[in-house]
């Protein structure tokens, strides 16, 4: 039976450290798993919660699968006001603390019983299944496994109900799944397990499953695609849930309307060489299947359900993403996400060691810090043969990072395949934001974000712009502010910026900010010396309002006050 993809992104919820063990060997078995563990008691989690139940009811409400590591009873009281149709709920499941029991509890027309028996053989248990036409038959007949679709649910419901009663079945078709389960089969019985691609009309006595075993070709360009697509299905006679992908040519990758039209049939979308008519694509694609044309789009219909990754190629993607500063709390959930179904991992060694761990399927490609465009231009190569890539930048992906050398290479790129490639920037928590933060609130008015590094401009710009941006009483947040080949820079910014601000302006020193050994310390201007500071230190320097005064903990807050003194 079908159970949970291991790339979906499931939550696994945990209430104390102690069950954090028992999390991680759950998200070997699902590495795009989030860990969710609870604010002071947790440390290592993927992410931070406050609430148990609020957490669980908004991760119902997302239809995101839930594996909560606590008493079944717990989980239940906490979604009892939110349980809606059985047939919209996510999978939902209660795992001892140790790992020692695996219970369903929701879900079991998305997959649960499934992820039930997945977890119990990593956890090396026994899944608690109760579901009565799985233990009576073996299967679950109104969740097939993945290839197969049930035409509909309600009368399909209707149909166990009545085999649990007693009646016999036959079955029509083949599934080979089917032939596996304990179901009280007989050639003369009146009910029937029909598994084809036709459309039917259904009735009490006969179960329809559907193959995805058909494959759509089609041109881009075309209004209403979507509904095209339905009139070739009906013309040809195919009943819609049998539609495993479309496939286009691979010139019209970058059409929007094509990944509409794929959204709002619920299929894949691949491409491939057309060598002449779409009837010739799609022959090529899928030898052996049966075609048809219909209303212009060919209709190819293979002897068995199709693994639609062998189906020509899908659109090569490249992510740019912001890890953030170090600290896995403060990495954005899209950035999570991107990182488990990834392919290749391009960086910095030291960043891409920082977005990790990764699984032995994931390929790392670690560069030197200043190979910025190879890495870009290897980026695209890799992007433009159909695999998932991701480029990763400390935090944020469009601040004195990739994002910016990514896009250059594109622009003065000639080759089509790079610019047909689904490239998304995702961002991140800058360190100039993280150092912020971290001190209160630096950067609570207008500010100005400069890197002090001279590599890729003269230091007469640094030097300018610097010396307008204090003279505009803008807070300075500096990036690069110092390292062994360029030692006497920030000497001379802090010069610069003396004309402007006087010796009592707060600087906030912060260091690492986000990772271990971060260090975080505010002193004025006058008594800031280069000495203090290393390439790893972000330096944000305030403006004429920027105040501080001392925490009860110990250090102080600084922050600028959103007015400003209206000019005399």
């Amino acid at each position: 039976m079908a159970g949970l993809n291991g790339q979906q992104a499931a939550a696994i919820v945990i209430l104390g450290a102690g069950s954090l063990a028992t999390a991680r060997r759950i998200q070997q078995r699902y590495p795009q798993a989030t860990i969710h563990g609870l604010r002071g008691r947790v440390e290592g989690a993927d992410s931070q919660y406050d609430s148990f139940a609020d957490t669980l009811r908004a991760l119902y409400r997302q239809g995101t699968p839930i594996i909560a590591l606590c008493a079944a009873g717990i989980v239940i009281r906490c979604l009892a006001s939110v349980l809606d149709e059985k047939g919209a709920e996510p999978p939902v499941l209660a795992v001892a603390e140790d790992g020692s029991a695996v219970v369903p509890l929701l879900g079991g027309l998305s997959g649960v019983n499934g992820m039930a028996r997945e977890l119990g053989e990593a956890l090396g248990v026994a899944a608690a299944i109760t579901t009565s036409g799985e233990l009576r038959f073996g299967t679950c007949l109104l969740n097939p496994p993945e290839g197969y679709a049930l035409a509909d649910l309600e009368q399909g419901k209707r149909f166990v109900s009545d085999l649990l009663a007693g009646e016999p079945v036959r079955i029509e078709g083949d599934a080979p799944w089917l032939a596996q389960a304990q179901l009280p089969a007989s050639d003369g019985a009146q009910r029937t397990i029909h598994v084809g691609c036709e459309a039917r009309a259904a009735s009490r006595s006969e179960l329809l499953i559907h193959p995805r075993a058909v494959v759509v070709a089609l041109a881009a360009g075309a209004p209403c695609l979507a509904e095209q697509v339905r009139g070739a299905l009906r013309g040809a006679g195919i009943a819609e849930p049998s539609l495993a992908c479309l496939l286009v040519a691979e010139q019209a990758m970058a059409e929007p309307s094509l990944q509409e039209a794929a959204v709002e049939l619920g299929v894949a979308l691949r491409f491939a060489a057309m060598p002449g008519t779409l009837a010739d694509m799609a022959a090529q694609a899928l030898p052996g299947a049966r075609l048809s044309e219909q209303q212009g789009l060919v209709v190819a219909v293979a002897p068995a359900p199709l693994d639609v990754a062998g189906v020509g190629r899908k659109r090569g993607r490249l992510a740019v993403i912001g890890l953030g500063p170090g600290a896995a709390e403060l990495m954005v959930p899209a950035v999570k996400a991107e990182l488990s179904r990834a392919q290749d991992i391009l960086g910095y060694e030291t960043y891409v060691r920082m977005a990790g761990p990764f699984r032995h399927d994931q390929v790392q490609h670690c560069t030197d810090n200043r190979e910025e465009m190879q890495r870009a231009r290897h980026a695209f190569e890799l992007a433009a043969q159909g695999r998932s890539v991701v480029v990763v930048s400390s935090g944020d992906p469009g601040v004195f990072a990739m994002a910016a050398a990514v896009l250059e290479a594109l622009h003065a790129s000639t080759d089509p395949a790079w610019h047909r490639v689904d490239l998304e920037i995702l961002p991140g928590v800058s360190a100039s934001l993280a150092t912020a933060a971290q001190a209160g609130a630096p950067l609570g008015h207008d500010f100005c974000v400069m890197s002090l590094s001279d590599n890729l401009k003269p230091w007469s710009i640094i030097e300018k712009r610097l010396d307008l941006a204090a003279e505009a009483d803008l807070v300075l947040a500096f990036y690069n502010p110092i390292s062994k080949s360029r030692p006497h820079q920030l000497g001379l910014a802090l010069d610069v910026v003396r004309r402007h601000r006087k010796g009592d302006t707060p600087v906030v020193l912060g260091r690492d900010i986000g990772r271990p050994g971060q260090t975080l310390k505010v002193v004025t201007l006058a008594e800031l010396q280069p000495g203090m500071v290393d390439m790893r230190t972000m330096v944000l320097v305030g403006s004429s309002t920027t105040c501080t005064f001392e925490r009860l903990a110990g250090g102080c807050w600084a922050y600028t006050p959103r007015w400003y003194p209206a000019p005399r």
